[in-house]
């Protein structure tokens, strides 16, 4: 198996492809990456700008380039000693008329070849409803989409479609006959019945009436093929038919204004395999599984062996010509049986470096059965986050919220109401499917029989609120004792707090700890089974939208801390818990991977060690942010009252300036249109005043007013002179948390993973904004520099990058000089014991310090952490003077004899090591020794 030495996620887009990333290929060689680490790659929805909605994963995405022009990227990549780790889509596809799998289900109902393709009600095994798949693709109701004259008939080469805008779906067969036969009095009148074409026309009809039930698949698809190929020969050679269809299209869409004139057409949507509904509608009514709330997305049955073959081929091909060296498993936690995916994944592509994108609650740990290398490294995101904010603050900061928003948040009752709001308002329909699917269980027991479906909804709804987890792994091999604890402390809390429902929760207890009843069959055991592991798929996208996408923006005490898989309840991470941490990795996972920075994550890895400054200072962030709320009292609007943006958001939007703002001047004018994008997702995603499914305009429009009025220098030079030096002495401290972060991220056991650009100052907020391009070449140019002067004087250097740290090179140099460090030391660093080490002295609460040790070699890191009390604006964390006497001890028999790989220099040391010593010319060491 490769191991990665270090990662580099690159964004695939249709402005960035294949020849794009061949381009920067020397440069991320050169700066130490070892692996380009990619973005979904394969046949995606046209303009895609992140690759998740695949519409078919045998084919490589076009956009980005030609078959060739893959080729000549990936050799490129192996000449340069690079490895390939692929982000696949396993869960879901685009719900798109691109998707061609999907249309012919559209078009040939259960006939249809994929039917077993998709996540859809018609192939439940314990269903039995036929109702027609929902396509909650319109952007306003049905009614009016179809007489405003915006759905469509079109005629083409391959068929009759319904279009509405860039949608295009498919009729059914039985839909022709409805259609030509229409007015064909007057082609009667005007070809005459004897006409040969007339004749072949009335053949076509009749074949369409007599294709037998029976025929289905590949045999059903020929005939229809041949029949279209009839229509169509006819529409092309023949004027008057080509007239006649052009005029019955015409009639079928109508004339907007006239209600009557539209009946054709509903008649015929009315008749198809699918039903077009406004978008809203997918909230309370589903009959397909959806990626979280996306209609545009549809889950895919993975689970079955033919559609897994079918949509790993490719990655298989690849894995095995030796292009894909690693393969990242997206949403691991959507698939109906992950343990099950993960042992054909292994079995296909054989001993490939696999991790999964898996969000773990802090005492969680990741299953030890799973046939994988790790996660994609959300957890290590949060500790290495976590262990920047003071701890000691947090009562601090509660009074600090509580008085700037009037009022008492609490985060775990947040947590349950916005959980339950995603319930009623976005998975109703999900939950009802459960529910249906619990009752048909339910009604075969005595003990069961009179059980509502309205109470066993309300009962699934209890549970999933309270699960503490994204999800358990029950299997149809059992349950794993953690697993077991879970669903008994959820089931114990729920019959707490709705004691009315404490039959149907015992209930849905003995269905997930599989206690089955020995009069059971085979076949109400593989109901029970199924209904557990379609339970336990539904967990996972409520914590997501509930917790992530919901409270993450309602719960705003400190927004360093709102991160994807994180919990904002804890006040940071005490070190002896990181140092455990980075412990047990070593232990169980020491190939896992080390984000910091992803497409997902909430703000860029820089804002948070920006925002981390603020635990350290309660009480000037206090004075701040009341004295900018006063000058800015007026910049607010009203309504009935209601002064917008409310406490909340304005202490959101504070927050968002100080972590974001950036330090190049001529960035000022995008960053304010930037923000005001991102308020609208955020207080959208927060669904107080306004939401995605109910948008209130005039709420909105207040927030992005707000913003524009206090960032503009003619209206707020009051506000902005308040604001500027704070926000600037936050963004100095803030540069050397970075600092410490991408030493810990890279030193640290695992696999550091860079996403794209953050190698300078990363400020990026929320997607798409964190898509935005990147400037390759302005860092191959900085690169380029660092490297010849590191040969040439290296402390001089150093000097220039101190003096002026806002460009970013300073993190440039940092990280290309570790991971100069993780390469020359592969073993050291992969596989080498870890070590937390003992520090003392007045500053001792302020270094973060562990040794990576393996046989004769031993490295050691050292990363100072809050430094507001000791360190001034305009000051370096350098040298004795500053650190005095903090040290480190140091491991028995360790070698006194050191080399700091950062700056070059050598450095003598006894049983301890100051601390002002090692940082004697950069604000971070890493110091490596070894016996000889």
């Amino acid at each position: 198996m490769r191991i990665p030495t270090a990662t580099y996620r690159i964004q695939f887009t249709p402005q960035f492809g294949f020849d794009n990333a061949k381009a920067i290929a020397s440069y991320l060689a050169d700066l130490g990456i070892s692996d380009l680490y990619a973005s979904p790659i394969f046949k995606a929805r046209s303009g895609s700008t992140h690759g998740y909605d695949i519409v078919d994963a045998t084919q490589l995405n076009p956009e980005l380039g030609t078959n060739e022009s893959f080729d000549a990227l990936v050799g490129e990549v192996q000449s340069l000693g690079m490895g390939w780790l692929q982000d696949i889509v396993p869960n879901h596809m685009a719900y798109s008329s691109e998707n061609d799998y999907l249309m012919d289900i559209l078009e040939h109902g259960p006939d249809s070849s994929y039917t077993d393709y998709f996540d859809l009600s018609w192939n439940a095994p314990f269903g039995d409803r036929q109702e027609r798949i929902l396509a909650p693709l319109l952007g306003d109701f049905y009614g009016a989409s179809l007489e405003n004259g915006h759905i469509q008939l079109q005629y083409e080469q391959n068929g009759l479609t319904v279009n509405y805008y860039s949608l295009k779906l498919p009729l059914r067969l039985e839909s022709y006959t409805k259609f030509i036969t229409h007015n064909l009095g007057k082609l009667t009148r005007t070809l005459g019945r004897n006409h040969p074409d007339f004749i072949k026309l009335l053949g076509i009809l009749y074949i369409l009436k007599s294709v037998p039930s029976e025929v289905a698949g590949k045999q059903r698809q020929d005939q229809i093929a041949f029949i279209k190929g009839l229509v169509w020969e006819l529409y092309t050679t023949n004027d008057a038919i080509h007239e006649f269809i052009d005029e019955n299209i015409q009639t079928f869409n109508g004339e907007p204004g006239n209600s009557e004139s539209f009946n054709l057409l509903d008649e015929l949507l009315n008749d198809q395999f699918y039903r077009l509904a406004f978008w809203k509608v997918g909230a309370e009514e589903m009959n397909y599984r959806r990626f979280f709330t996306v209609n545009e997305l549809i889950s895919v049955k993975v689970e079955e062996v033919r559609v897994f073959n079918n949509t790993h081929s490719l990655i298989q091909k690849l894995v095995e010509e030796g292009k894909f060296t690693g393969l990242r498993i997206d949403h691991i936690d959507g698939l109906y049986n992950p343990i099950q995916y993960l042992e054909r994944l292994r079995e296909k592509t054989g001993d490939v470096y696999i991790t999964v994108e898996k969000i773990l609650e802090l005492t969680e740990e990741l299953p030890e059965n799973w046939a994988i290398e790790g996660t994609s490294g959300y957890d290590f995101l949060n500790y290495v986050n976590g262990v920047f904010c003071q701890t000691e603050n947090e009562s601090s900061f509660d009074k600090i919220y509580q008085n700037f928003i009037g009022s008492r948040a609490d985060y775990a009752s947040i947590v349950k109401d916005k959980k339950h709001l995603i319930l009623e308002k976005n998975l109703a329909g999900d939950i009802d499917n459960l529910a249906l699917l619990l009752k048909n269980i339910s009604s075969k027991y005595r003990y069961g029989n009179d059980f509502t479906l309205n109470g066993l909804k309300r009962a699934i709804a209890e549970v999933l609120t309270l699960f503490p987890i994204y999800r358990t792994y029950i299997t149809p091999d059992g349950i794993g004792d953690s697993d077991r604890a879970t669903i008994q402390e959820v089931i114990n809390q729920a019959k707490e707090q709705t004691p009315l429902l404490q039959h149907e929760l015992t209930f849905i207890e003995k269905l997930m700890l599989l206690e089955f009843d020995n009069s059971l069959t085979q076949t109400e055991r593989e109901q029970w089974i199924y209904f557990v592991l379609r339970m336990q798929q539904y967990s996972g996208p409520l914590m997501a939208k509930g917790v992530e996408d919901t409270t993450l923006y309602v719960y705003n005490r400190l927004l360093s801390l709102n991160e994807v898989g994180g919990n904002p309840s804890h006040f940071g991470i005490e070190l002896a818990k990181f140092h455990a941490f980075n412990k047990q990795h070593q232990a169980t996972w020491p190939h896992t991977m080390n984000t910091t920075a992803t497409h997902d994550t909430k703000r860029g890895e820089d804002v948070r060690a920006r925002l981390n400054v603020l635990s350290e200072i309660p009480e000037d962030w206090d004075r701040q942010v009341n004295t900018w709320s006063a000058i800015n009292r007026g910049n607010r609007s009203h309504r009935h009252g209601f002064a917008m943006p409310d406490r909340n958001d304005e202490y959101f939007i504070y927050q968002t300036f100080v972590g974001a703002f950036p330090f190049a001047e001529q960035e000022h004018a995008s960053f304010v249109e930037r923000v005001k994008d991102y308020i609208i997702k955020a207080i959208r995603e927060a669904k107080v005043h306004t939401a995605w499914l109910r948008p209130d305009s005039e709420y909105e429009q207040a927030c992005t007013s707000f913003i524009e009025k206090v960032l503009d220098p003619s209206i707020s030079e009051e506000f902005l002179k308040a604001f500027h030096p704070f926000q600037q002495r936050i963004a100095e401290h803030g540069i050397f948390n970075s600092l410490s972060q991408t030493l810990l991220k890279i030193t640290a056991p695992g696999v550091p993973d860079l996403y794209q650009g953050t190698e300078l100052w990363e400020l990026s907020l929320v997607d798409p904004d964190n898509r935005r391009p990147v400037d390759f070449e302005q860092r191959r140019t900085y690169l380029s520099a660092i490297r010849k002067e590191v040969k040439t004087d290296i402390l001089g250097l150093i000097q220039e990058l101190l003096n002026d740290k806002t460009d970013g090179k300073i993190k440039l140099f940092l990280t290309a000089q570790l991971l100069q460090a993780r390469t020359n030391y592969v073993s050291l660093f992969q596989d080498g014991d870890y070590l937390p080490l003992e520090v003392q002295g007045t500053y001792a609460n302020h270094i973060i310090a562990f040794a990576r040790r393996e046989g004769n070699q031993t490295a050691i890191a050292i990363a100072p952490r809050f430094l507001t009390s000791f360190i001034q604006p305009g000051d370096n964390p350098l040298g004795e003077s500053v650190w005095q006497d903090t040290h480190l001890q140091l491991p028995p028999g360790t070698p006194l004899s050191w080399t700091n790989v950062l700056t070059q220099q050598p450095l003598q040391a006894t049983e301890t090591l100051s601390i002002g010593s090692a940082l004697a010319h950069f604000p971070v060491a890493l110091l490596v020794s070894s016996a000889e």
